[in-house]
């Protein structure tokens, strides 16, 4: 396996007479376990994904608004005629009545995977509303309701605090969840543990679980930028080219913890910020879910990807220094870094929830500029 100067990077380029062959995603999908999935319900998106081998899709409230503004025409026809026939409807509720259809249709696009798969991939996630992250219960009955939209939905709920019982009970009334807003190790066992009481109080009852296709995300490209924010207000001194390693080394340990307590909850990597988001933690049974336009840019690459790159350990030249250096660091790294009750409050959690906010706060100033548009422009 070549690596590149500096060492770190465990990729390959596969040549054919001289010239790049082959799908990287498609090669990963033949050689491994891990599946694809795209970090976008942008139709347009997933048809061209669905050729190098996309199995899903994930959305939250900034994929969302991007969507929607990608196809402006379509979307502000749609916001028009909903609020001509819902009088009464506020900004809020018609943002968010387009946001689901726009993953219904996503997840209809899906449906042919979603049954090649029984049920374990072919999901379109869609996200709770952010502003219920500190109510257990009103994130579970929204998870119930939008998991009905599609037989295919699987729904996002924030990994804070308040929540981890909301994914119990979601998993119990059936729902596949998908758990967002997560940056440690502590966090993903926690939303394993509550899969697990949900799953178990379903087969308790007789109930069917064979469809069900839980999934933990690790935003491993927030833990990156959350290293860095650290490192700039501590003033540690340590090598920068380390920092890019931090969400690989988080996915890693986590990966580590669920093979060996047997988890029916899958990790997803998103939030990319590099190519070693993707093809250094490539072998589990996980998912990885780059946005597409990094998804292009790996296909063109033409780099092929150790298949079995996550079971690597990482270097302790770049893991030990950070350990050693930066605290917030070792709370996403350490199994037992963070309690249950600092999920909430942790850095890269409110960092990431703030701008899940302002996304709703954008999404109904979108609906706002068409619905009632401004007399002076």
């Amino acid at each position: 396996m070549k690596r590149n100067p500096l060492g770190y990077i465990n990729i390959e380029r596969l040549y054919r007479g001289g010239n790049m062959t082959d799908s990287p995603f498609l090669y990963m999908k033949e050689n491994s376990k891990t599946v694809l999935w795209n970090d976008s319900a942008d139709p347009k998106e997933l048809k061209d994904a669905l050729t190098w081998g996309i199995v899903g899709a994930t959305c939250n409230p900034v994929i969302a608004l991007s969507a929607l503004k990608a196809d402006k025409d379509y979307w502000n026809a749609r916001m028009r005629e909903y609020a001509k026939s819902h009088l009464t409807a506020t900004e809020g509720e018609i943002g968010w009545e387009l946001v689901k259809e726009l993953s219904i249709n996503a997840a209809k696009i899906l449906e042919p995977e979603f049954e090649k798969y029984y049920g374990r991939n072919g999901r379109l996630s869609i996200q709770t509303d952010p502003r219920n992250f500190r109510n257990s219960k009103l994130l579970a009955q929204q998870a119930v309701e939008f998991s009905k939209l599609a037989k295919n939905m699987i729904v996002k709920i924030p990994v804070t605090t308040e929540a981890i019982t909301a994914f119990e009970e979601a998993t119990y009334q059936g729902v596949s969840i998908n758990a967002t807003v997560s940056f440690s190790v502590a966090q993903t066992i926690a939303v394993a543990e509550a899969v697990e009481r949900g799953l178990k109080r379903r087969e308790s009852e007789g109930l069917d679980i064979s469809q069900m296709g839980p999934v933990c995300t690790i935003m491993v490209g927030r833990v990156d930028d959350w290293v860095k924010v650290s490192v700039e207000k501590t003033g540690v001194t340590i090598d920068p080219a380390s920092l890019e390693w931090a969400g690989v080394a988080v996915f890693k340990n986590a990966h580590k913890i669920y093979k060996e307590r047997g988890y029916r909850t899958r990790l997803l990597s998103a939030a990319f910020r590099n190519t070693m988001h993707w093809s250094e933690i490539i072998g589990g049974d996980a998912v990885i879910s780059p946005p597409y336009a990094w998804q292009v840019k790996i296909n063109e690459s033409g780099i092929i990807p150790n298949p079995n790159s996550v079971e690597e350990p990482m270097d302790p030249n770049i893991l030990n220094p950070m350990l050693e250096n930066i605290p917030e660091f070792r709370k996403m790294y350490d199994a037992d870094g963070l309690k249950v009750e600092e999920f909430t409050n942790f850095g890269a959690t409110l960092r990431t929830l703030r701008g899940f906010l302002q996304s709703v706060n954008d999404l109904e100033s979108l609906v706002r500029d068409v619905t009632v548009p401004n007399p002076d422009k």
